[in-house]
């Protein structure tokens, strides 16, 4: 059974994968190409996987009793592109063994 940091893990590169896939590939084929289909389906991905990340740093914050700041940072991570990438060697990586 996976720990609750390796699922925090997973679930970072996989919400990272889909912001950047949005961000680089969907949004400039909706505006320039007038393709809106794969923002769609790449958005509504990437809003659960955001969600799911969003939960899963605080059950594993509360889980591993990290400080406040640790949790906040790696929420903000969600947000900046390539922020979870950043997250997940900072905070993550130490902790799953």
């Amino acid at each position: 059974m996976k720990t609750t940091i390796s699922q925090l893990r997973i679930l970072g590169l996989l919400e990272g994968l889909s912001f950047l896939l949005l961000l680089g590939i969907c949004v400039p084929l909706k505006y320039f190409y007038d393709m809106p289909e794969p923002t769609r389906i790449v958005g509504m991905a990437h809003g659960v996987l955001f969600i799911a990340y969003c939960v899963w740093v605080v059950i594993s914050g509360k889980e591993y009793r990290w400080d406040l700041k640790t949790i906040t940072l790696s929420l903000i991570a969600g947000v900046v592109p390539f922020g979870t990438f950043v997250a997940d060697k900072r905070f993550f990586k130490e902790i799953d063994y």
